[in-house]
């Protein structure tokens, strides 16, 4: 299984619009980061999105990113929904449509602002065609078995993913203990770290650590972060198995 950080960064991404600090006028290309979502993937084999940010279609161009056989999708706030029209040229080129998966309020919100997309194909594909499901327990997404893993953004109920051995955590304020046993054995954490200081619906860097720690994943890679967190500088504050990851990364994972 492969991961591509298709984005690392927060809602407004970095270079931050009007800043001019140190991070935003980074010439290191781990400090550019666009809106956060990962693609996995087996060799030869399906592709999954997790989230559609306003990124999507340049991150596809960067990486590649040639077809999408499913999107999980943690949340609708627009840094990880609003890309969803590019959808429509991974249709285009499978002449097929892409299942999209999320919670009960996720699916519906999205099928009431892009009603569009769950039209009928037309003869051109000229739109996003994609079907609607909402999940509470393990599914399977292009042949891939998936765990919805239920977490808090704030006070907001949204989903983080497990994928096999690797699991999926953005925008997340707390992980219930529900469901830390669907955390255990993981080669790979990817983990909300939103910068340095505490904030009431993300994780900041001290409580990353704590929950890394206790998750204890063979690798954990920190996601979803602000121009406060300059790569250089903040790695120095991780300990052997935790990274900042960085846009266009690609991660191999096992499978046993």
């Amino acid at each position: 299984m492969e991961i591509v950080f298709l984005g690392t960064g927060s809602s407004t991404g970095t270079p931050v619009i009007g800043c001019d600090c140190a991070t935003c006028r980074s010439a290191d290309p781990r400090n550019k980061r666009t809106r956060a979502s990962v693609a996995v993937s087996l060799p030869q084999g399906p592709t999954l999105l997790i989230d559609t940010g306003p990124d999507l279609r340049l991150q596809a161009l960067r990486e590649g990113l040639l077809r999408v056989d499913g999107v999980l999708y943690t949340h609708t706030h627009a840094d990880h929904l609003n890309g969803i029209d590019d959808l429509r040229n991974f249709c285009y080129l499978q002449r097929a449509p892409i299942p999209i998966f999320g919670n009960e309020t996720t699916v519906r919100d999205i099928e009431a602002r892009f009603r569009y997309a769950f039209a009928a194909p037309g003869q051109h594909w000229d739109k996003p065609v994609l079907t609607a499901h909402a999940v509470c327990a393990p599914f399977h997404a292009a042949g891939l078995e998936v765990t919805p893993l239920p977490v808090l953004h704030g006070r907001l109920p949204i989903l983080g993913y497990r994928i096999g051995d690797i699991a999926y955590i953005t925008d997340v304020s707390e992980i219930p203990e529900a469901t830390l046993p669907l955390l255990r054995n993981l080669d790979v954490l990817m983990l909300d770290c939103l910068h340095d200081l505490p904030h009431p619906t993300h994780m900041h860097l001290a409580r990353s650590l704590e929950y890394a720690q206790a998750i204890a994943a063979r690798r954990t890679y920190f996601i979803h972060m602000t121009h406060r967190m300059e790569f250089v500088a903040a790695s120095r504050q991780l300990p052997d198995g935790v990274e900042l990851a960085y846009d266009g990364l690609r991660v191999s994972v096992p499978q046993g």
